[in-house]
């Protein structure tokens, strides 16, 4: 009977200690980067309305690179967040990506978010300026899972994601010039 005792114990002590190693490892693993893409700007397109948004809406398009700073690979799971525009919420994000990044790679990620138009009071001011062509600020803010094979799944956040401007709405986008 001692001798069970002591192999159990022993066996948990070596569980305890082989997770705990994991968890270390987990703390190896960086965050990926992501920016708003050089050569590819935010893009805004007016939606007509709908069944789910009788007064219509916009999607906005955001051109992200997410780039991996490790040096081995890991697939990004998932992309939870909210976007402001001008430092006021205008729409909420959840994706699975499942977009695989090699050590140190680059891929140009295209982030789609819609409002609807019955929130426009609390973005009226956003509203203006983007008619107007002009500049709005925009901010993503969230959470990003990844999955780094025996090194875990670690979610990266709360945090800034993305920031940048929207320049106006894009052409076709239904509105005249």
């Amino acid at each position: 009977m001692r001798m069970c005792t002591r192999a159990l114990l022993c066996a948990g002590l070596l569980t305890c200690s082989s997770c705990a190693s994991l968890e270390g490892l987990r703390g190896l693993v960086q965050a990926p980067r992501f920016e708003q893409a050089r050569d590819q700007p935010a893009e805004v397109t007016i939606q007509p309305p709908s069944p789910g948004r009788p007064l219509g809406g916009a999607v906005i398009r955001l051109w992200t690179e997410v780039t991996n700073p490790n040096p081995f690979g890991f697939t990004l799971g998932t992309l939870d967040g909210t976007l402001f525009l001008e430092g006021s919420r205008a729409a909420a994000a959840a994706f699975p990506l499942g977009l695989p990044l090699g050590a140190g790679q680059q891929s140009i990620v295209p982030i789609e978010l819609t409002i609807s138009f019955t929130d426009l009071p609390a973005l009226a001011d956003v509203a203006r300026r983007a008619a107007r062509r002009e500049p709005v600020d925009y901010r993503l803010d969230g959470t990003i899972g990844v999955d780094a094979g025996q090194l875990g799944q670690p979610v990266f956040g709360p945090m800034t994601l993305l920031r940048g401007d929207l320049r106006g709405l894009t052409p076709g986008s239904g509105i005249p010039d």
